[in-house]
């Protein structure tokens, strides 16, 4: 059995579906992160696991303890959830010091001064604070102040850690750094997380599962590599990583433009379709495939990417910068290494 279980769990916000009857399990010590646009439900979800945000149907467990549940009008306050939290804003004193930012929540919880001390220290160290513990959070860096938000959540020995948004107030470089820090720090206390964002590296390198969401209704659960591989539906296609979506009229077998590889049977006596392709599974080539002309190239360091117009559509392709390709205003062909089909009538 999971170790967080959400079970048909809805909330509404007046005739808004906030959340549409969501089941959800997470296992003990696993990295799940919720992806999806903004307003999809995803930090709602985690503000109900976290007990800021009662649902309107449904239950929440963790082990064997039921959080909340409408049927049964039981609802558990966040303070006796004993998760840890960090979120978007820093959250940290100013008026405190780095030790006391993190020893705070276990004065709080009356704990022997030994135990607050033993544990302030022990979350310090292992997000590399111990050596300012005395320092003002204002004379650290905004790395330094989210590291402070971590031990001070670390520091109740927490098994849920709840996530949202944590990183985005950083910097491209700190990201990096952090969301190392953070998966590093998962298998040092074997902790679940419960991780909410909007942006697709993060998901991809913390997550052992992605949940990605739209609307309230959870479109697809699997692994990083599953959920950019095979996608359950177009909206998951555009959603994670880049792609291309591109119209194609179907008429007996023959499609336009020209030059595509075959479409499915059961597509073609619907008219029209679409071609879903990544950037960088588009070939160049000198004969055949689909004709196309280059309306812009842009050199991004490793990578080349062009954006090319075919039949009024506009296809991006992206490959190395050692690989020839067209100039702008050129003429090619375009091979499609690995298309997915979608019924043209399918929401993106």
């Amino acid at each position: 059995m999971a170790y967080i279980r959400l079970e048909n769990v809805t909330k509404r916000f007046g005739a808004v579906v906030a959340v549409n009857d969501l089941t959800l399990g997470i296992e003990k010590g696993e990295c799940f992160s919720m992806l999806g646009p903004s307003g999809c439900g995803k930090t709602t979800t985690l503000r109900m696991v976290a007990g800021f945000e009662d649902l309107d149907e449904g239950e929440i467990h963790v082990g064997e303890r039921l959080l909340s549940s409408r049927r049964r009008n039981y609802y558990l306050p966040p303070e006796k959830r004993d998760f840890g939290m960090v979120f978007q804003a820093f959250a940290v004193w100013p008026h405190l010091s780095v030790y006391e930012n993190v020893a705070f929540p276990l004065r709080v919880r009356r704990l022997e001064r030994a135990q607050i001390e033993r544990r302030t220290r022990e979350a310090l160290t292992h997000t590399n604070l111990l050596a300012d513990a005395a320092k003002s959070p204002e004379e650290l860096s905004g790395g330094g102040k989210q590291r402070i938000a971590l031990a001070r959540a670390l520091a109740i020995n927490p098994d849920v850690m709840l996530l949202d948004e944590p990183l985005s107030s950083l910097d491209p470089h700190l990201r990096e750094e952090m969301r190392f820090e953070i998966k590093d720090l998962q298998r040092t206390f074997g902790f679940s997380i419960l991780y909410v964002t909007h942006d697709q590296s993060e998901a991809m390198a913390l997550s052992d599962r992605i949940l990605v969401m739209n609307l309230g209704i959870v479109q697809q659960v699997g692994t990083p590599l599953e959920v950019y591989q095979r996608p359950a539906n177009r909206f998951v296609f555009g959603f994670i990583g880049l792609s291309n979506f591109l119209e194609v009229r179907l008429d007996g077998g023959a499609a336009a433009p020209a030059g595509l590889p075959p479409s499915p049977a059961e597509l073609t006596e619907s008219g029209r379709a679409v071609l879903a392709s990544r950037p960088t599974e588009i070939d160049f080539t000198t004969e055949g495939g689909v004709r196309a002309v280059v309306k812009r190239c842009a050199y991004l360091g490793e990578i080349i990417d062009y954006r090319l117009d075919v039949d009024g559509q506009e296809v991006r392709v992206q490959k190395g910068r050692r690989t020839a390709g067209p100039r702008e205003g050129e003429a090619c062909g375009l091979v499609f290494t690995r298309p997915t089909w979608y019924p043209a009538e399918e929401n993106a």
